[in-house]
């Protein structure tokens, strides 16, 4: 099976009509299809953020020549659909299961890792010579029941205590008084150093200093073919093919699976969803007392998640459909739309003027997964970050290169926490992972529903 969701998805000549397409700018990456042979020391499948940040580490900090091969434009996949939020996350496992499966030091250091992306982010937004247009300091969770603020008060006074994350708890009254004001909050957590910004001028701002250190870049490129020649690997493309002694698989939900058999069945990917409104007027947004720039989730089990823009915009996004096609993202749209509007009802009449989905990826064991195969110890790989790319495959990327430039025995860096070591277990019956999907976002919605 080439593709687990419906083709729709997979059109790599077709931008997504998001906003985020419609405002990059001017200023793309002047880079070109591979066409031809070509050899470098590293191949890499993915031009996003976990690609792009190898090739630039490769080239910047280790002197090593890398070539990114991507199948859309650069930042076609959700590098360039996200909403946007560079937060703390990338998995689906409580804090409870974190500790009992790993340890409180291991824990330590996975959050310590999420915290070291975003201030990689904050840097190399600020060398990357664009308007990455960051916003906010702080991510806002909302409760949406007063069961779940007391679930959320918990977990933040053990992230807190346990790990030193630097969060606030907040009644609805002082929520709403310095935040805004939605249809229902019984309470919220704001968490820093999280901040938002605009995901493709990001993107577009990495692939430039890459360039600039010497990396090659080269969209529409999809690789189509991956065999062995001795000690190299061959990365067939359908205008060229380029040899390379090792190769970065960074593809996360959108993963060529088929080319070679070690990832078949590891990742889940998962539709996410946005709309977008035209901009808010001072008296809508005064409707809902709305304050700052700051991005912010609801805390439901299937949550939302949502952003003021800077040009006066707004952002909500959620699940998507079930299996990609067009069709049914178009009814899953209209959906959102009238969620956005009972969490803000004086906006239930703005038109949303623009709408797009995407693949986020998720792995069995919850967490992200990165480091080399042990049967082909050429491959390196970073993927599943359960919706929290930014930060976190930024610093994928460059832990990779670091990584690669130890040599090819060195051992994975203790930098890297040990829930995310290695590959994660395969699905069972990989061709039913859909069904394992839905069957939980089933369970997901009941308990919700439930409080």
């Amino acid at each position: 099976m080439r593709h687990l969701y419906h083709d729709d998805l997979y059109r790599f000549s077709e931008p997504e009509p998001s906003w985020w397409e419609a405002s990059a700018g001017a200023e793309r990456p002047d880079a070109r299809p591979l066409q031809g042979d070509a050899a470098c020391e590293v191949g890499i499948i993915g031009g996003g953020y976990t690609g792009l940040s190898a090739a630039l580490h490769l080239a910047r900090e280790h002197g090593i020549e890398a070539r990114v091969l991507e199948a859309g434009h650069l930042g076609w996949g959700a590098s360039g659909r996200n909403a946007g939020f560079c937060g703390i996350g990338a998995t689906s496992l409580s804090l409870t299961g974190m500790l009992q499966r790993y340890g409180l030091e291991d824990t330590r250091r996975f959050y310590r890792s999420q915290v070291e992306g975003i201030e990689l982010v904050r840097d190399l937004v600020a060398r990357g010579g664009g308007d990455a247009q960051p916003a906010g300091e702080a991510e806002l969770e909302i409760a949406h029941s007063p069961r779940a603020f007391a679930g959320l008060r918990e977990h933040a006074e053990r992230q807190r205590e346990l790990l030193g994350i630097d969060n606030e708890i907040l009644g609805p009254e002082a929520f709403a008084e310095r935040y805004f004001r939605p249809a229902v909050v019984h309470g919220a957590v704001v968490q820093r150093p999280c901040f938002a910004l605009h995901p493709l001028r990001y993107l577009f701002g990495l692939a430039r200093q890459a360039m600039e250190a010497g990396a090659r870049l080269h969209p529409l490129s999809e690789v189509v073919a991956w065999h062995r020649q001795g000690a190299e690997h061959v990365l067939v493309t359908r205008s060229g093919s380029l040899r390379c002694r090792r190769v970065i698989v960074a593809a996360n939900g959108f993963m060529p699976e088929h080319l070679h058999g070690s990832f078949r069945g590891r990742p889940l990917p998962m539709i996410s969803a946005i709309v977008v409104t035209r901009p808010l007027t001072a008296a809508e947004l005064a409707a809902h007392g709305w304050h700052g720039s700051n991005p912010a989730i609801t805390s439901q089990h299937v949550l939302h998640y949502f952003r003021l823009l800077p040009d006066g915009r707004f952002l909500f996004g959620g699940r998507g459909h079930s299996r990609g096609h067009r069709a049914g993202a178009e009814r899953n749209y209209e959906a959102l739309g009238r969620q956005l509007g009972r969490l803000f009802p004086a906006w239930w009449q703005v038109p949303l003027e623009y709408r797009w989905h995407g693949l986020i990826c998720i792995t069995r064991r919850l967490t992200p997964c990165i480091g080399r195969l042990e049967e082909d110890p050429g491959v390196y790989f970073a993927f599943g970050y359960h919706g929290n790319g930014v930060n976190t495959a930024t610093w994928a990327g460059r832990e990779l290169a670091a990584w690669l430039a130890a040599g090819e025995r060195a051992p994975c860096p203790d930098t890297v926490p040990l829930m995310l070591r290695g590959l994660s277990a395969r699905f069972p019956v990989a061709s039913l992972r859909l069904a394992y999907l839905q069957a939980r976002l089933a369970v997901f919605r009941l308990q919700d529903a439930l409080g």
